[in-house]
């Protein structure tokens, strides 16, 4: 019988959880465990998340096994989102500098503002946060995402609604929301004046973005066609300013009036291959691996996993393909794998690596010298997971 709850629980989640689409609903809160991690070229792990009103940085030298004591990011608390799909972000700099960027609630339901602070001395020390974008209208600018691309440039994607409002006002018609996007070529210091990418993308799953070979920055995120179809985008973004272009790539025609809380994965490989994961529940809830064909529908799809699946990262070395997810079963949460040798025409049985009884966040891949290691933070700690048999 747990079981079977557990699964119906899946079937409806979607439903449930489309707050901020036509319903307008609240859902009730669990503890807030979404954190970011990253590998520096050392072997170092990085952590961020957010606690008492601040983001906290810690790092480890054997692999998450111990962490260090917390450094705040930012000295004065603020209120800050720190969800699975909403959680603070870490990156790295051309000269080892640390960026973190995260979403700070506003006073309204749904507000946002992207923030962003940098270390240039290893974390010792943190800049005053600024606001990365120059609207600063009390609406959505939330669910941020950060990428560097191969000139160092620091390259911000959002969620954003100013395009909602003034339709309102108007008496016009808008679903969702926007993406907008700007970019740093100061390592931090300013970002230039943003830019909308696409209209009508979906309200709050995350972005997900990759490097593509020519250092150039990949985004792909959930929008909206046609009679609220939440397929999925994808999107070169240029650090030059050159205009960029999103082109539907998913094509599952999944029909819900509201957003379903499930952000793609992203991993392109040195051919310049876009592996992806992507969730949908037209039929029945399915993680879905393919390569991105923009304009096309993907190559190579395959169903990573059904119902109790959620919230799938990718990453790619050479030809091995890992993907993970959270999986839900009677006694809570399982981190669940599989692994392509062969560049994602083909993939191993799915296994657990991991498993907790209580809450737990979106879970992370990172890559160490050609090795996949899952960042799982759980409510019962941070835990960085090998991908390797044991």
């Amino acid at each position: 019988m747990r079981k079977l709850i557990a699964t119906l629980l899946c079937l409806i989640a979607p439903a449930l959880m489309a707050h901020e689409g036509h319903q307008g609903m609240a859902m009730p809160k669990g503890p807030e465990l979404g954190a970011s991690a990253a590998i520096d070229g050392k072997g170092r792990l990085w952590l961020v998340d957010a606690a008492d009103g601040h983001i906290r940085l810690r790092h480890s030298d054997d692999f998450g096994r111990t962490l260090s004591a917390p450094l705040l990011v930012n000295a004065a608390a603020e209120p800050i989102y720190a969800e699975g799909e909403n959680r603070p972000k870490i990156a790295f700099g051309k000269q080892n500098e640390l960026y973190v960027s995260w979403s700070q609630p506003r006073a309204k339901p749904w507000t946002g503002f992207v923030r962003f602070a940098r270390s240039t001395d290893g974390g010792a020390h943190f800049s005053t946060p600024i606001t990365v974008h120059h609207d600063r209208a009390e609406i959505t600018h939330r669910f941020d995402a950060m990428a560097v691309d191969g000139q160092g440039r620091i390259v911000m994607a959002w969620i954003d609604k100013r395009d909602l409002e003034t339709a309102t006002a108007k008496g016009k018609p808008y679903l969702g929301a926007a993406i907008y996007t700007s970019v740093s070529s100061d390592g931090g210091l300013s970002f230039a004046p943003e830019q909308k990418l696409m209209d009508q993308s979906c309200e709050c799953c995350r972005i997900a973005m990759a490097r593509t070979p020519q250092g150039d920055i990949g985004a792909f995120f959930r929008g909206i066609y046609g009679d609220n179809i939440r397929d999925h985008a994808y999107a070169v973004l240029h650090g030059d300013g050159r205009s960029s272009e999103a082109q539907r790539t998913t094509f599952s025609e999944w029909q819900i009036a509201g957003c379903p809380h499930h952000g793609p994965g992203l991993a392109i490989d040195s051919d310049g291959v876009r592996h992806a994961v992507w969730y949908e529940a037209k039929n029945q809830p399915t993680v879905w691996y393919g390569q991105l064909d923009p304009g096309h529908a993907p190559k190579h799809a395959l169903a990573i996993a059904g119902a109790g699946a959620s919230h799938a990262d990718i990453v790619v070395s050479g030809r091995q393909v890992w993907v993970v997810w959270n999986q839900v079963n009677a006694h809570g949460y399982e981190l669940m794998l599989r692994t392509s040798h062969d560049g994602g025409e083909h993939f191993d049985e799915a296994r657990q690596i991991a498993n907790t009884s209580g809450a737990t966040a979106s879970p992370q891949l990172l890559l160490w010298q050609d090795r996949a290691f899952v960042a799982w933070n759980t409510a019962a700690g941070f835990r960085l997971v090998p991908t390797e048999v044991l």
